[in-house]
């Protein structure tokens, strides 16, 4: 697990190298503001091998943010997250290691029936109740996600997880209405709550694509004082003394998807799960959070690489922006919003990770030129 003095640690050694405020405050310590991300590529040895050069130079670089998921490339990108850290000489306990549970993931390759994979697999054993599972892939239940955390710490090789996202929650709501779904949410807090207290992860949160970005009327929408309230509940049920472990959200945001700035769609004080009420005016999830205490870790910093082509950032934006590329630019938008942690980034090419992480010896907007930038749009 990640601690305190080796995050420091690491942020001694690397942080000269650095623009103002590229380590922020994250759990125990500080971590990176650029952090490496491992979703994209194929289910192939020849990725494997790509990710695992890129996660060692990425920790030798400055970059000790690592995120992956049991889904993402059929399992492998866990299992070459936990060969890169084995390998390193930087210290595991100076290195933020998330992951995912929610997807039923395969094994390795893609089936040929990926049905018939799921049957035999997840509901015919016994571990998946078929009347749980939303597209035939997804599920909240308490008992899928302790099987699916046990074999994220097997791929990984590790013995505690730093944070455990419960993966796009807003998945259920194709088949469930909006408090069915934060009750199933609340269930799911509660068994992490005991794994943490066991000590297999140090905290854990929500990574969404739609479910904080889009209006209260949308059919995809979560209110996220509504999940930290479940958080809350499923802490006081569990205890002992110190609240509840519910600590960041992973979210999309880069210049073309800025929704969790730019909209107001958070109740406050006062205000109901659909934001009705009397409390104070709706603001945005990024404000929201950063009023709760909660990290934010941007997905999608770069739009999957298409911001980093000429054009694909308006010239209003580019022009206030650091950085040499329009890559760097648009990872320096994600890193400058008030309240981001960190902005993950993919990258297996390793011409491409240097990019990335060069942008983080640039200083990130200030906050008042962070809303200017808005404001003159």
């Amino acid at each position: 697990m990640a601690t305190r003095e080796a995050l420091w640690n690491y942020r001694n050694e690397f942080g000269d190298a650095f623009g103002r405020t590229y380590f922020r405050r994250f759990g125990p310590g500080v971590v990176s503001s650029i952090g490496l991300g491992t979703y994209l590529g194929e289910p192939t040895d020849a990725v494997d091998d790509a990710y695992r050069e890129a996660v060692a130079l990425a920790l030798r670089s400055g970059v000790n943010v690592l995120d992956t998921a049991i889904n993402y490339r059929c399992e492998r990108s866990e299992r070459v997250v936990g060969d890169a850290l084995r390998a390193s000489p930087v210290d595991r306990e100076a290195v933020v290691v998330a992951t995912k549970g929610g997807f039923l993931p395969f094994d390795g390759e893609r089936p040929d029936d990926p049905s018939a994979y799921v049957r035999e697999q997840f509901v015919e054993s016994g571990l998946v109740d078929p009347d749980e599972l939303v597209r035939g892939s997804h599920t909240l239940d308490p008992d899928y996600l302790e099987w699916s955390l046990d074999r994220s710490l097997s791929n990984l090789g590790l013995e505690t997880v730093d944070c455990y996202y419960v993966h796009n929650p807003e998945t259920q709501l194709l088949a469930r209405d909006e408090n069915a779904v934060y009750d199933r949410l609340e269930a799911a807090f509660e068994r992490l709550e005991r794994r943490r207290l066991a000590g297999d992860i140090g905290r854990y949160g929500v990574a969404t694509w739609n479910a904080f970005r889009v209006g209260p009327d949308a059919d995809d929408y979560l209110s996220l004082p509504a999940v930290l309230a479940r958080a809350e509940a499923a802490g006081e049920v569990v205890g002992p003394d110190d609240d509840h472990g519910f600590a960041a959200v992973q979210l999309p945001f880069n210049v073309a998807m800025a929704d969790a700035f730019t909209r107001a769609n958070q109740p406050m004080a006062g205000e109901g799960a659909d934001g009705g009420g009397d409390g104070d005016a709706p603001v945005s999830t990024l404000e929201f959070a950063h009023e709760a205490g909660l990290s934010v870790f941007t997905s999608a910093s770069i739009g999957q690489g298409e911001l980093a082509n000429e054009g694909a950032i308006p010239s209003g934006v580019d022009g206030e922006l650091s950085g040499d590329t329009f890559a760097q630019r648009a990872l320096n938008f994600a890193r400058s919003a008030p309240g981001v942690t960190c902005a993950l980034v993919g990258a297996s090419d390793l011409a491409h990770l240097r990019e990335n992480v060069a942008a983080g010896t640039f200083d990130p907007l200030g906050a008042k030129a962070f809303d200017a930038v808005f404001e003159s749009e």
